[in-house]
């Protein structure tokens, strides 16, 4: 029997496929690129039509050798990286190590590591897509134009170990503007009215908004004129002029892709970028299910496409109508509309509906588990029937006024009974059964005050969401490009939000000057669309490339003339350095801002910084400064700490309490909402407060925390020991081995 060779590029991957495939088969893993361009290089060579010089990559010498035997030996190989653009580049330089003609039916692709996904990959092997690998190639050279001829640059120009990138420069670009805008945002005072109303007077109060004065839209901007319209309101008889009562479906959002992963696990999950790519690669490469083995949980984690495959549409059909009833499935089953996708792979599915979360949980870690159970659910829910609400909509009179009241009720939960998009969704509003011409009563008037606000700061989701929208880049590389700009200080995360620095702001400036198209979201779009049309064999590499190069090689020519070395800008506190005497400045760190003396490096001193709340502590006096833990989290302390041991994760208010007069606290639930409370731990006003019990919870997860702390530190020190022990007991043997040869 021959012997058959499958490449793949993980070891997890390597043994989930080894089980599915026969004794003849041998499995191994290229642990990812094996060639690339060199370091130490430039690496292309430009007039020779943009030929890349490729090289063994150092420390891959062993890896390369054990490849090339088990090849030699084989009969056949397969080549089974990613089903993607990097995938397919990495079986060429597979093919080109291995010696394996990359013409020859040697590739193999699966969306899924299931029996028979693997079984009919190696049935039906074809020829290494070649415009694919020109796709990847183009990109790669793009990449390394930009990053090996622009980031000297901002090495002499600037500050050495800086980078610029095709998309990492347009994301910082966005992160930058969005501040620019936030800065320049003047907030405006606007009032809306509220009202209380009800049927009779014992039923039940519902909520009216006042929507129309004479016709016209609301817009009141004041205190007084509010106030007045208030007056005028409880003057006023309250007519019902319209009653509608309408049925409305909400449909299932799809099932997920890269980005839309990404996006509903930082909203939902708290999880990076990166986390959830990486916990998404564990699922899908395998992990050990008891006696069944390892098992890929999801398919292929990169891909922008909503396709479903039929076969994991009518299981998904059999699990509901079976879990559920009949009632819950849509006639046929839904076709989502897709952007034009890179790549024909399926969404990001379970490869199985029988694997529910619950019954392989204690076979995966918490983290693994939230994120399957993520995607579980949301590939259930988008085959299942819309939802169904009956709204009702009641207009209402009020003289000039014009007033609104919305209810919705759930009928039919459909695909809500799996997964829900939004808690905020979730509530039903009632309202009474009101007949047209009927008069109700008013019972309060509430006026509330707002002011507008700025557009909010980027955070993991929305940058993500934006990223995609405009076209740039691939939701591949989101993570990596998150973690590289935050790596260079360009950004830094500041309560799970995107800020960008001095040091982002200066080379997002000098860029736009001079690179204006390197930071252009439109161009860095047009440039994916056209590796895009490579990759689809319609236009040849070289020639973007060129269209490329020239134009950037001159502007870079004129930059290099143009530009004097920059200066940072540095912020001089009011703090002198206790060591020697000069007034601190204000540096950006890798946790956001801190004090640093400018004699550096003849004086090192450093310290935080720290911002005042304007809150005085009631044990010592001293003020109450906002601080950052070593994980980047804000919590809040006395100025005189260690004599003040004043400590809170929740923030200190101006406002005092009505019962001691100590200052309030304000504490933040994850859902938005939140609660203020005595910072007075004897106060009356804490009695029975909905506080304590978060104090409770919190406190028990901090002492459950230290005590496993604490335990793997015990378990540590064992293993310590043990090895020490095991140790001693091999070197004794030695010596007795060798006394004794001695002695013969």
């Amino acid at each position: 029997m021959s012997k058959v060779l499958v490449v793949v590029e993980s070891p997890a991957k390597a043994k989930t496929i080894e089980k599915y495939l026969g004794k003849n088969y041998v499995v191994k893993a290229s642990m990812g690129h094996l060639r690339d361009l060199p370091k130490s290089q430039f690496g292309i060579d430009v007039e020779n039509n943009f030929s890349p010089k490729y090289i063994n990559i150092r420390g891959k010498g062993d890896l390369i050798k054990s490849l090339k035997s088990a090849a030699k030996s084989a009969d056949k190989v397969f080549l089974a990286s990613d089903p993607d653009r990097e995938g397919e580049a990495i079986a060429w330089h597979l093919a080109h190590i291995l010696n394996v003609d990359e013409d020859e039916k040697c590739r193999i692709v699966f969306n899924e590591i299931t029996k028979p996904a693997i079984q009919n990959a190696v049935k039906s092997p074809r020829p290494i897509n070649i415009d694919r690998v020109d796709a990847q190639q183009a990109r790669r050279m793009l990449d390394r134009i930009v990053g090996y001829k622009l980031s000297p640059l901002l090495w002499r120009k600037v500050r050495k170990g800086l980078s610029a990138g095709r998309v990492q420069s347009v994301t910082v670009k966005l992160i930058c503007d969005r501040e620019k805008e936030i800065q320049s945002f003047i907030s405006e005072e606007y009032w809306t009215i509220d009202t209380k109303l009800r049927e009779k007077v014992k039923s039940p109060m519902f909520d009216a908004e006042l929507i129309t004065i004479d016709g016209e839209k609301l817009a009141v901007n004041n205190e007084k004129v509010a106030t007045e319209i208030c007056d005028d309101l409880e003057k006023q008889t309250f007519v019902v002029k319209e009653v509608k009562k309408r049925q409305r479906q909400r449909k299932a959002l799809p099932p997920f892709i890269t980005s839309s992963l990404q996006q509903d696990a930082s909203r939902k999950l708290g999880f990076t970028s990166r986390k959830t790519m990486m916990l998404a690669q564990q699922l899908y490469e395998g992990l050990e299910l008891g006696r069944k083995g390892p098992v890929g949980l999801i398919t292929y984690m990169r891909t922008d496409s909503t396709r479903v495959s039929d076969l994991a549409q009518q299981e998904v059909r059999d699990y509901v109508n079976a879990e559920f009833s009949a009632e819950y499935l849509p006639e046929k089953p839904p076709v989502y509309s897709t952007k034009k996708s890179q790549d024909a792979h399926e969404a990001i599915r379970p490869t199985s509906i029988i694997y529910t979360p619950d019954s392989i949980e204690k076979y995966l870690s918490k983290d693994q588990y939230k994120l399957y159970r993520l995607i579980w659910e949301r590939f259930v829910a988008s085959q299942m029937a819309p939802a169904i609400y009956d709204t009702l909509t009641i207009q209402i009179s009020a003289g000039k006024y014009g007033l609104k009241a919305t209810g919705s009720q759930l009928k039919f939960p459909g695909f809500r009974a799996v997964y829900i998009e939004s808690k905020e969704q979730d509530k039903d509003v009632t309202l009474p059964e009101l007949a047209i011409d009927q008069v109700i009563k008013l019972q309060k008037v509430l006026p509330k005050q707002h002011f507008t606000e700025p557009p909010p700061r980027y955070n993991e989701a929305s940058l993500v969401k934006t990223l995609e929208e405009k076209g740039i880049g691939r939701p591949s590389t989101y993570s990596p490009i998150i973690e590289t700009i935050l790596g260079r200080g360009y950004v830094v995360r500041v309560d799970k939000k995107f800020e960008p620095t001095e040091l982002g702001f200066v080379v997002v400036d000098m860029l736009k000057e001079y690179f204006e198209t390197i930071v252009d979201a439109e161009f860095t779009a047009g440039l994916e669309n056209q590796l895009d049309e490579i990759a689809e064999g319609k236009i040849d590499k070289n020639q973007l490339l060129e269209e490329f190069y020239e134009p950037f090689a001159k502007t870079l020519e004129h930059a290099e003339e143009a530009i004097g070395h920059v200066e940072l800008p540095e912020e001089i506190s009011d703090i002198p350095c206790e060591h020697c005497g000069r007034m601190m400045v204000v540096k950006q760190g890798r946790y956001g801002k801190f004090l640093a003396c400018p004699g550096f490096p003849e004086c090192r001193n450093t310290k935080p910084l720290l911002k005042d709340t304007g809150v005085i502590c009631t044990k010592c006096g001293g003020a109450i400064v906002e601080r950052r833990s070593k994980r980047g989290k804000h919590f809040y302390g006395c100025k005189n700490y260690p004599e003040c041991d004043f400590v809170s994760w929740d923030m200190p208010l101006k406002e005092n309490c009505e019962v001691c007069g100590a200052f309030m606290l304000k504490h933040n639930y994850k859902n938005g909402r939140f609660i203020t409370y005595c910072s007075n731990e004897e106060c009356t006003s804490r009695i029975d407060h909905p506080i304590n019990k978060e104090l409770e919870k919190n406190k028990k997860k901090t002492q459950e925390q230290a005590e496993k702390k604490e335990n793997a530190d015990v378990a540590l020190d064992n293993s310590k020991k043990s090895g020490k022990t095991k140790t001693t007991q091999k070197k004794s043997t030695k010596k007795t081995s060798r006394k004794k040869a001695e002695e013969k």
